[in-house]
């Protein structure tokens, strides 16, 4: 059996409430005859009357009457949707979502969000905290909208990248610590510090430094997420190297920071899905965080 027409059910609708075919014509901006086909064709299709036409006015039978019931919510929830459709395409009532590595400050959250509440109201932001790999490999499959990584990366068919961060790295190193003024990978490698894992951005950047001297890192301790390596770095455990992000967070603030020699930096960039590019909601988050996209300054 052929669905049922918008169009006729709200014809329908519009004899039982003002019941004439006349005055239904002229509410609807319709011809009479049209009124007339409309009521027909929804018969037709449901193979029943609809309507007693009398004299004066036209009564539902109770086949009518169960249908212009069911169809009062029918047209309810289509204007709903074309609301929800409206403000989608608006950008409003959207969720964007967003991978990012445990390394990306998640101090820069709250300004993100305060900054669309201001400017994007309705665009709700789902964070997603994984790694780097990850976060292009969920963004490729349409599972994320935005993805905050560490550079470079592959960039499959269908995702674009642009540069977002390039934070200088430190050391970082509890109160009491005696430290030279410029950190060197010699120096660094005689003391008992901490490093992240194997597989991690971090990692590799830290390889590459130490490698420019001619050393392999030798880390007392190894981890994966940020946090636990600051708390153990202010509880006295060692120091370790860290971009230096802005705004900064409580521990990090306690502790010295030293400038390494040579300078090393961390590369971010932000992927998006080429299609996603169109999303107004995407685009709001992308000019949101595209506000902290310059380099921390030395």
């Amino acid at each position: 059996m052929r669905r049922l027409n918008l169009d006729q059910l709200q014809t329908l609708v519009a004899v039982a409430d003002l019941g004439t075919l006349a005055a239904a014509a002229q509410a609807l901006h319709l011809s009479p005859p049209a009124v007339s086909l409309h009521i027909q064709e929804l018969e037709a299709r449901l193979d029943t009357p609809l309507l007693v036409r009398g004299k004066r006015k036209a009564q539902l039978t109770p086949a009518g009457a169960l249908l212009a019931e069911g169809g009062r919510r029918l047209l309810a929830d289509s204007e709903s949707l074309l609301r929800q459709v409206r403000k989608r395409a608006e950008g409003f009532g959207a969720s964007v979502r967003i991978g990012a590595s445990a390394g990306v400050s998640p101090l820069l959250l709250p300004e993100l969000l305060q900054w669309l509440a201001e400017h994007a109201p309705g665009v709700e932001l789902r964070l997603e905290v994984v790694s780097s790999a990850q976060a292009m490999q969920r963004l490729a499959t349409g599972h994320l909208d935005l993805a905050l990584v560490g550079l470079p990366q592959p960039l499959p068919s269908g995702l674009e990248m642009r540069a977002w961060r390039n934070d200088p790295m430190e050391l970082f190193a509890s109160p009491q610590m005696a430290l030279p003024d410029q950190i060197t990978p010699e120096w660094l490698n005689a003391q008992p510090w901490i490093g992240f894992a194997a597989g991690t951005q971090m990692h590799r950047l830290l390889s590459q430094w130490f490698a420019q001297a001619g050393l392999l890192p030798q880390p007392r301790m190894e981890m994966s997420f940020p946090e636990g390596i600051r708390a153990l770095v202010a509880a006295g455990h060692g120091p370790t190297v860290l971009p230096r992000e802005e705004p900064m967070d409580a521990v990090s603030r306690t502790l010295q920071q030293r400038g390494l020699s040579p300078a090393l930096t961390r590369p971010l960039g932000l992927a998006c899905r080429s299609a996603a590019q169109q999303d107004p909601a995407v685009q709001a988050v992308v000019r949101g965080l595209m506000r902290f996209a310059d380099p921390v300054r030395q």
